[in-house]
């Protein structure tokens, strides 16, 4: 079988570092090393385009009508960046379109906040959750504070949180994580000063509230089973694959020599009238055509092979995808390619404790009818989430295909927000326990389970691949159940891991091998790279040190 990429390669001995200091204090020193600022130079390099207008000027983007900020003033004598306005005013998410805008650009944000590292280099929606607990586990509440303004910036300047405060980025956001941000900042702000972070958590909820309806309207209602679903606003291939411009036809490929596999919707036959220019665009048509090509304009990357284009229909599921989070995995078809038709048991979890957590908070301020409200809109999303994703059978959620409707046989290591977000009832909980074995591995938890033919898909949010952000919301899950055995066993795996890469070369990457962690994994699947610094596994692999020394 064709595996698309490669599932790991083991770097060989000889090209070992020794770490430059112990991994606690590498973490400590990283808070810093990845903190960028909007009036730092450091903050618009963006490899990911390829953008010729950018060759020489990078481009910083203020809202319609704002004036320059004194620091931005100063950042320019220093750096070869433009300051523009965006063109109007978004008091909607959608309302202005990447297309609209004539050369991609960092969108401004009015304090410094931590990236995940490499080509990742601006502050992305759901890592900044993770990196979160980590600023917070390290003492640093003052990132903490930052990540949670400049997201309530976005929500007011740009009409929501988005995947990364890039302009490109205005078409999706990323997965839910708002209310546990505002929660663990509101809980270590009250040992601090309890007024102060009262204070801060009523001014949240109007923030919370404009995050969550995003999530329970169209376009990410989940057709008519009362469930969310993931969706970009965007049309065709996205651009911030320019670094990786092979990977649209690598797709191709694997899709031509699987077509037993390939959904009838993913591929269109090129005519020989058909042009990048010319091509009509229709959800049946390629999806190079003016309609879809303009949401990258410039910097497309290839979307055609071997006499066939991809369609609208797969790019709808690619970019709903990378809302996801899960970019790349075959858990909504081949490549993704799906996603948009289906209604996750991730997703949903996390917009259960979102109104669980909204609920928490209105009782505190003394909103009881509010309270009452968000706590019945949990309960009929956890009926929902107990009717359609949840597999007795199997004791495990699957997500659910609302086109199709029926649910996916697709195990994920994403069943386990259940636990994390607490909508797994005590019975479910210990079915869930009870299919760990599913996943675990000598590393950690892998992503999914290994496929029955034993050939991975390779692509690296699918088995052998484990992250930090699905080990620790499992890990924490576990444990809020009361499965400290496994939670602890879990920590240890998962942090001796990233120890043992950590002393091979002194480094802590994006993710890793789990099936067969080795002392350095440098991972080449889904993207070409396994991106060094890396904020949400530097936060975990603290999160679990934590938890592993309660333990003890």
């Amino acid at each position: 079988m064709y595996v698309f990429l490669c599932a790991a390669a083991l770097a060989g001995t000889a090209g070992a570092q020794a770490p430059p200091v112990p991994i606690d204090t590498y973490i400590h020193q990283s808070w810093d090393s990845l903190t960028r600022s909007t009036s730092d130079c450091a903050a618009f390099t963006d490899s990911k385009i390829a953008d010729p207008k950018l060759t020489t000027t990078h481009v910083l983007y203020l809202p319609a009508g704002e004036k320059i900020p004194a620091t931005v003033k100063t950042m320019q004598e220093h750096c070869k960046v433009e300051v523009r306005n965006l063109p109007t005013r978004i008091k909607h998410f959608g309302e202005l379109s990447p297309a609209q805008i004539p050369a991609p650009g960092l969108l401004y944000l009015p304090y410094p906040y931590v990236v995940p590292g490499g080509r990742f280099n601006e502050m992305y929606g759901w890592d900044s959750y993770f990196i979160l607990l980590g600023e917070l586990a390290d003492h640093r509440l003052d990132l903490a504070r930052n990540a949670v303004d400049n997201f309530f910036y976005e929500l007011d300047h740009y009409g929501a949180i988005l995947n990364a405060n890039r302009t490109y980025y205005l078409t999706r956001s990323q997965p839910p994580f708002l209310s546990s941000m505002v929660l663990e900042l509101y809980r270590a702000e009250l040992a601090v000063n309890a007024k102060e972070a009262r204070s801060n958590l009523r001014r949240a909820v109007p923030y919370l509230i404009r995050d969550y309806i995003l999530w329970v309207s169209a376009p990410h209602l989940a057709g008519s089973t009362g469930l969310s679903r993931y969706s970009d606003l965007g049309h065709g291939p996205v651009p911030e694959l320019a670094d990786d411009s092979t990977y649209y036809v690598d797709v191709i490929h694997w899709l031509l020599a699987h077509p037993d596999q390939t959904p009838p919707d993913y591929l269109h036959k090129l005519l020989p009238t058909d042009s990048a220019t010319s091509a009509p665009s229709a959800r049946s048509q390629p999806a190079h055509g003016t309609e879809s090509a303009r949401d990258c304009a410039a910097h497309c990357p290839t979307t055609t092979a071997e006499g066939f284009a991809l369609t609208e229909d797969f790019f709808s599921g690619d970019r709903a995808m990378r809302e996801s989070g899960f970019d790349t995995t075959f858990r909504f078809g081949p490549f993704g390619g799906s996603t948009q038709n289906f209604a996750p048991i991730g997703l949903n979890a996390l917009l259960f404790k979102y109104e669980h957590d909204l609920a928490f908070i209105t009782a505190i301020l003394g909103d009881t009818d509010a309270a009452v409200a968000w706590s019945e809109a949990a309960g009929e999303r956890r009926e929902r989430i107990d009717h359609l994703l949840w597999n007795e059978s199997a004791g495990l959620y699957f997500d659910y295909d609302f086109v199709s409707q029926k649910p996916s046989t697709f195990r994920t290591l994403a069943a386990y927000y259940a636990l994390w977000s607490g909508v797994a009832s005590p019975e479910q909980a210990q079915r869930l326990v009870a299919s760990l074995n599913l996943f675990d591995q000598p590393g950690g938890l892998a992503m999914s389970t290994a496929p029955a033919d034993g050939q991975p898909s390779g692509v690296q949010w699918d088995y052998p691949f484990g992250w930090a952000p699905t080990n620790w919301l499992a890990v924490a899950g576990l444990a809020r159940y009361g499965d400290t055995t496994d939670a602890n066993r879990i920590a240890h795996e998962f942090t001796a891991t990233v120890a043992a890469n950590y002393a091979h070369d002194g480094t802590i990457r994006e993710k890793y091998n789990v099936v067969s962690p080795e002392a350095n994994v440098a991972v080449s699947a889904g993207y070409k790279s396994n991106v060094i610094g890396f904020g949400w596994t530097n936060a975990v692999y603290l999160k679990m040190q934590q938890l592993l020394a309660a333990a003890k």
